[in-house]
């Protein structure tokens, strides 16, 4: 369910989030926060999945489905913050081509050695369009949480800027930009900083 300070996104191009099992329990992590406030995202947890269907949990097409890629790129001279990109990290040539027909955009969450594992263990990932995001700016996250990259941005900020330009609509990025700057503004107020919920049963 959307968070009541959140404004829920009829997203035509449905979001899988593959998570990293030790994501989940990250305090500022963004990838639930952002399924709930997406009409069409979904979250799952784990390492490995056979393929595309047994990760979405329906029959799929994998032709018709992207994934955010975490490789080296050339995006220099790029405009639009998401980039279609070959097998060899390059731009290609017709960027409307690559983004036509597209049904559904899969996201890797975790820190970048996780998402890395999640890449590298789900080889059926490479049979999908490739796609990079081009942040304008730096994470929101700022000093809350550290990124082995000084132009990573959160799983919620990399798909808020993908479903900008893939559903034609720049107000999109700021309904999901909502709920994610209220939760780092009440973490910077009590003071918290990222890091891993304590699940242990207290008597």
């Amino acid at each position: 369910m959307p968070s009541a300070m959140s404004q829920t996104v009829d997203n035509k191009v449905s979001i899988l989030v593959l998570q990293h099992p030790q994501e989940q329990d990250r305090v500022l992590g963004t990838a639930r926060l952002l399924c709930d406030s997406l009409a069409n995202g979904r979250v799952v947890i784990g390492l490995s999945w056979r393929n595309l269907a047994h990760a979405l949990g329906e029959a799929a097409e994998p032709r018709d489905w992207g994934v955010l890629y975490l490789g080296s790129t050339q995006t220099k001279g790029q405009t639009s913050p998401l980039v279609a990109i070959d097998g060899k990290g390059q731009p290609l040539p017709d960027q409307e081509a690559a983004r036509a027909g597209l049904k559904g955009l899969i996201a890797l969450d975790g820190n970048w050695a996780q998402a890395k594992a999640l890449w590298w263990r789900n080889a059926w990932l490479t049979k999908l369009r490739r796609f990079v995001v081009v942040p304008d700016g730096p994470s929101l996250y700022g000093d809350l949480r550290r990124e082995a990259r000084p132009d990573a941005v959160s799983t919620l900020e990399a798909v808020a800027l993908s479903l900008q330009v893939l559903e034609g609509d720049a107000a999109v990025r700021e309904k999901l930009l909502v709920p994610f700057r209220a939760l780092l503004a009440k973490a910077r107020q009590e003071g918290v900083r990222d890091s891993k919920r304590d699940r242990r049963v207290r008597r």
